[in-house]
């Protein structure tokens, strides 16, 4: 093979020799071209790779001089190199077993999809579909129609859209029906969201004017009254999902609101949040509304997510009135925050699961975690143990209280069981998160807690040979 050296390869080897560093073991690195030259590193991949190689060569001599990794002997710079070759070959986004005991868990991707929408995003992935196309007439279509019977069935709406986030749904709501004009809604509901983002700064990028009323505390009908003016082009009610309040509190429901948008010939639009669609509370979860409810209750736009409660993809899903949906559809935002064909075919099979609410709290993962016996989470954490205690772990078993997560029901608590790790806590959540497959724990009271609530029970031996595993590494 022609040893061949690029600017680069010169340049790290000038780095890695540098003689006047004075940290342990610099000196004695190898230059890049002499590892390259090795047969044992140089065939790792193919010559038209030579690039990607020399890539994690560089990486694991920089892993020894940054302090990262021991400086290997001869034998094992190959280890290293094939260790930062797998680093970079494997994908940043993968998937994670969730044992925090939050249920939708925002960092780790909150819902994860029925095997009916993960089956029908592959088919239509694979090849070419009817996402603008009509079949019938072989003309043009609308990717409206994939969501739409679904949404006013289990709605009761008289039409609905599909974008691609809640965000996106309440902005191009409030600049289509109130750009520059005033929007009235509650100081109580100004919520903050997740990462920092504030519902009013979603609002206003709209263009439309917030009127606040009230107080933090108290809103009272009289004060959407007083703020009415000629200027007023909705007003805007928000679930607080994320979280509660308590005590000396006072706010107007959609059902008293409806009357005087109505008599002002104004929209109400109701931001739902959590895209609840059936009742939990003969699970013990209530409080919540659901989306039709909010259309019962006179709300004109209801505006939520497709991937919390509702257990589907990441959308915004707005329904509502008929002359009020075909005003945000014809909006030119609408094309910017259009969902796509694999958000549209995960979310219309999701929603056709919920025709019978029986077979959505099975087959639905969201549903199917939050309303899974307190008794049988904990058979599963004791066959967990049990199992880790055969490979001679330390581990007991003991109960939890769990969340629901991204800011739905936020003051219910759901009884769990999970696995605690006997040892050092830091260093076996780090091992957790460093497996193939990573395990996302949680740690309380100086213990690793590996909660079953937020684990599908058909991933419970991907977790045990996970856990055991890292436990063992």
């Amino acid at each position: 093979m022609t040893n061949t050296r690029s600017s680069a390869e010169v340049a790290a080897e000038s780095t890695a020799q540098d003689p006047h560093d004075s940290r342990s073991g610099r000196r004695a690195l190898p230059s890049v071209s002499s590892l390259l030259a090795r047969p044992d590193i140089s065939g790792m991949v193919p010559e038209s790779q030579r690039d990607t190689l020399t890539a994690a060569v560089r990486a694991a001599i920089a892993a020894v001089r940054e302090g990262a990794r021991s400086l290997p002997a001869r034998d094992d710079w190959p280890v290293a190199v094939a260790a930062e070759l797998a680093a970079m070959r494997r994908s940043s986004l993968r998937p994670v077993l969730n044992a925090t005991g939050i249920v939708l868990h925002t960092n780790l991707g909150r819902a994860p999809l029925p095997a009916a929408a993960t089956a029908a995003m592959q088919a239509v992935a694979s090849g070419f579909s009817t996402l603008e196309y009509d079949v019938s007439t072989g003309e043009r279509g609308s990717r409206d129609v994939h969501c739409l019977p679904l949404l006013r069935e289990l709605t009761g709406a008289e039409d609905a859209l599909v974008v691609n986030n809640c965000a996106a749904a309440i902005v191009l709501a409030l600049h289509t029906l109130a750009a520059n004009r005033e929007v009235i809604i509650s100081r109580g509901e100004l919520i903050e969201i997740g990462g920092s983002f504030r519902i009013p700064d979603i609002m206003a990028s709209s263009t439309a004017r917030l009127v606040e009323i009230g107080t933090t505390n108290r809103t009272h009908p009289l004060d959407y009254r007083a703020a009415l003016t000629a200027s007023t082009a909705a007003i805007v009610k928000v679930h607080r999902s994320n979280f509660a309040q308590s005590g000396y509190t006072a706010e107007v429901a959609l059902e008293e609101l409806a009357p005087l948008a109505s008599e002002r010939g104004i929209p109400l639009i109701f931001d739902l949040g959590s895209g609840l669609l059936i009742s939990l509370e003969r699970f013990g979860l209530g409080g919540e509304p659901t989306a039709g409810s909010a259309v019962a209750a006179g709300a004109d736009l209801v505006v939520m997510s497709g991937d919390k409660l509702l257990g589907g993809p990441q959308a915004g899903i707005v329904v509502g009135r008929a002359d009020l949906v075909a005003r945000l559809r014809k909006n030119p935002m609408a094309r910017a925050f259009r969902a796509d064909k694999l958000t549209l075919a995960a979310l219309e099979a999701t929603l056709r699961l919920y025709r019978d609410p029986d077979h959505a709290v099975r087959e639905i993962p969201t549903l199917a975690m939050l309303c899974a016996p307190a008794d049988r989470i904990h058979a599963r954490a004791e066959a967990l143990a049990r199992r880790l205690a055969e490979q001679g772990h330390r581990v007991e078993v003991t109960a939890t209280r769990a969340a629901v997560g991204a800011g739905a029901f936020p003051a219910q608590e759901l009884p769990s069981a999970a696995v605690a790790v006997a040892g050092n806590a830091g260093d076996i959540a780090a091992r957790l998160r460093a497996g193939a497959t990573p395990v996302a724990a949680r740690i309380h009271d100086g213990r690793v807690l590996l909660d079953l609530r937020s684990i599908p029970e058909k991933d419970d031996t991907a977790l045990a040979e996970a856990v055991a595993s890292a436990l063992a590494a």
